[in-house]
């Protein structure tokens, strides 16, 4: 049904560095444009500005201050310099997550822009004009967004290893705290056994803080599987529901290209201003984000009868796809447009591979590493089961 030449074509088209707000980005966003308008669509472009202050300084600020107050607590409540310093370092955080509530609003430097580029496909108007009673029963319309994003990221350490790093100093913060409240509260009396104790997760938590400094950003990645994958397959799917004959009866389609995702999804916390105000339980989320060589997929845990119906359409899908990873558990440190929309009450599928980790955000993410037929299938998965999908809405009314 689908073409893998040009899902290669598009992978190689967008396998370039494209860090966020750089001229690389800038390009990605102009290539994407003119593809559009290939498809003798109209674009829309949404320019915004944002800080890399909450991508890229917030988390090692955070994990730094982290350190110093669990190491303040492994120390002495008692000692009023301590405690000072205790309260300094609490209220600097408490500010920080204040910030980091809405971090599209800060203005901290520095101060950058990238852009959305979005297109609105109208579900087949020849068949809606056959059916009179379409336009009634759509009253409240239904909508699907397919969603990739633009930039890419480069790091000193892989995602594979920032997320050990991660891991470690979040379990290693617990122990600490574990052995200040059996030190100070159940047994006092072996204080110092316990400040000898502490001592392994206290390095631990240090060292993993100082890594966490150490993993600069940079601009030498490719982005093939993040996010040029997700790129291609998106442009797929806009290629072949672009002729008339090919659209859902039931759903408008929206192809979305957010900017900033690798610097705290600025994109699509700026679109979501777009997006707000459709009907969440009407509409449905599709996010492509690293797709490698594996097919993992993530519905919302409390997700609507209809992405139920659609995950298990995928689960007997007869494409040879194999889907893996747990439904109803959303990876460790995850941080997507798809889970931001998640959050704010949109039900969808997010597709990913959690075993690409170790290229993802290095010089090692490449266009060798992506399976092209994976893609295809992929799509071509999609677009039968939302076709099939869509007929069952119509047999419903």
């Amino acid at each position: 049904m689908l073409d893998e030449n040009s899902i290669k074509e598009n992978l190689e088209t967008f396998s370039f560095p494209r860090l966020s707000g750089t001229e690389g980005e800038k390009k990605a966003l102009k290539l994407a444009f003119k593809k559009v308008e290939d498809l003798n669509l109209k674009p829309l472009i949404q320019d915004f500005m944002f800080s890399t202050f909450f991508g890229r300084i917030y988390p090692k600020v955070a994990f730094l201050l982290g350190f110093v107050v669990l190491f303040l607590f492994y120390l002495n409540f008692a000692t009023i310099f301590i405690l000072i310093l205790l309260m300094i370092s609490g209220f600097i955080l408490g500010i920080l997550f204040i910030l980091a509530i809405k971090p599209e609003s800060m203005k901290l430097p520095k101060l950058l822009n990238s852009s959305n580029l979005y297109v609105k496909v109208a579900s087949n108007p020849k068949k809606s004009q056959l059916d009179p009673a379409f336009k009634e029963r759509t009253t409240a319309e239904k909508n699907i967004l397919f969603m990739c994003h633009l930039d890419s990221k480069g790091q000193r350490f892989s995602i594979l290893y920032r997320v050990r790093i991660i891991r470690t100093w979040v379990f290693s913060g617990l122990i600490i705290l574990i052995v200040v409240l059996i030190k100070n509260y159940i047994f006092p009396m072996f204080s110092l056994f316990f400040y000898i104790i502490g001592i392994i997760p206290i390095a631990f938590n240090l060292i993993t803080a100082i890594l966490f400094l150490l993993n600069t950003t940079n601009n030498i990645s490719n982005g093939a599987i993040d996010n040029a994958s997700g790129i291609a397959c998106v442009f797929e799917l806009l290629s072949y529901f672009t002729n008339p004959e090919s659209r859902l009866k039931n759903f408008n389609l929206w192809f979305i290209f957010t900017g900033a995702e690798e610097c705290g999804t600025m994109g699509i916390r700026n679109f979501y201003q777009k997006i707000k105000h459709l009907d969440k339980e009407e509409s449905i989320i599709f996010n492509f984000d690293s797709i490698s060589k594996s097919t993992y997929f993530f519905p919302d845990k409390k997700t609507s009868d209809q992405i139920k119906t659609i995950f298990a359409m995928f689960v007997k899908n007869n494409k040879g796809l194999v889907i893996k990873g747990n439904p109803k558990k959303i990876p460790f440190g995850s941080h997507t447009d798809g889970y931001y929309l998640k959050k704010k009450n949109f039900h969808g599928i997010g597709f990913g591979d959690l075993e690409c980790y170790e290229h993802i955000h290095s010089i090692q993410d490449t266009v060798d590493k992506v399976d092209i037929s994976l893609l295809r299938r992929l799509c071509e998965t999609i677009i039968d089961n939302l076709i099939v999908f869509d007929d069952q809405i119509n047999s419903k009314d």
